[in-house]
């Protein structure tokens, strides 16, 4: 498993009747694989986890690793209610195929530090995939502290961190509190290149769905030490990346994919298409972004 360069958070696409789409789940998946991307996450936050029901799960990820077929990691987000329900989809995940976890606290419940230790570990007994954990506090109400890091240090396979709480002097924390011990991923679309240069190894990003070519432009222009043309597509591609900031961040990213002709716009309920104003601005930054590619 090597946890450097872009993996997308990708979306799952659905039908006019929001069943799943299968066939338009795998081309881009695929699409996204032949545009150079270095790992996929796959139901995560942007593919929708929580609207799927189990079985749907599971057609998801055979779905993924069968287009994928090796060619690059595919990491699958753990995301569930209850400590039973994250363990059993993490055994799932591992007969599937998956290359990697991305594990996130059980969902609703704010967990004491001892709590979020205990989900997070009883994971990590379930399989002996690599585990990322996924640290974002302003979405889950929970952070991940140094505390409960080092008491995990303990797991050997819990490997890396996705972080996105925004706070960049978390990269810099746990560096020094840790070394090498976990590998960083900058999570969080708008501070990427600042945690790029702060250490993270690799970018998990919403908008590399929509423009997938000038995201790994980025990053492998700051992996060769080229700030200068890493700055210049990054102030390009700003205005789009402050979406992955936002609570519509989901409908946001698939409307983007859709305009440029990469997925549909489609969303499970509770969330809605965006419309009015908010759709009208979304469009606007998406076909500017498009008329002025830097690449």
């Amino acid at each position: 498993m090597q946890w450097s360069g872009v993996f997308p958070a990708a979306t799952t696409q659905f039908a006019a009747d929001l069943s799943i789409d299968v066939a338009e789940t795998q081309r881009v998946l695929d699409n996204l694989v032949k545009d150079g991307v270095h790992g996929l996450v796959v139901m995560g936050t942007c593919g929708e986890n929580n609207s799927l029901e189990p079985d749907e799960k599971i057609r998801v990820l055979e779905a993924a690793v069968e287009v994928v077929a090796k060619r690059v990691p595919v990491i699958v987000g753990v995301s569930e209610m209850t400590t039973p329900r994250a363990v059993a989809w993490a055994k799932e995940a591992s007969r599937i195929g998956a290359d990697a976890l991305m594990v996130l606290p059980a969902m609703v419940y704010v967990p004491k530090p001892h709590e979020l230790e205990h989900h997070f570990k009883a994971v990590a007994a379930a399989t002996d995939m690599p585990i990322m954990l996924y640290n974002n506090p302003t979405a889950y109400r929970v952070n991940i502290e140094m505390d409960v890091l080092e008491r995990l240090a303990e797991v050997p396979t819990i490997v890396a961190v996705k972080e996105s709480s925004g706070n960049t002097t978390r990269y810099t924390d746990v560096y020094n509190a840790f070394g090498d011990r976990f590998t960083i991923m900058a999570g969080l679309d708008d501070v990427a290149f600042e945690g790029l240069l702060l250490g993270a190894e690799g970018w998990i990003s919403g908008l590399t769905s929509a423009f997938p070519k000038e995201s790994v432009a980025l990053v492998e222009a700051l992996q060769r030490g080229d700030i200068e043309t890493a700055r210049r597509i990054y102030r390009w591609f700003m205005p789009l990346l402050h979406l992955d900031a936002q609570h519509d961040l989901v409908q946001s990213i698939k409307l983007a994919e859709q305009i440029m002709g990469r997925g549909s716009e489609r969303v499970r309920l509770p969330r809605l298409p965006l419309e009015g104003a908010r759709r009208e601005e979304v469009t606007r930054m998406v076909e500017i972004a498009a008329a002025n590619r830097p690449i």
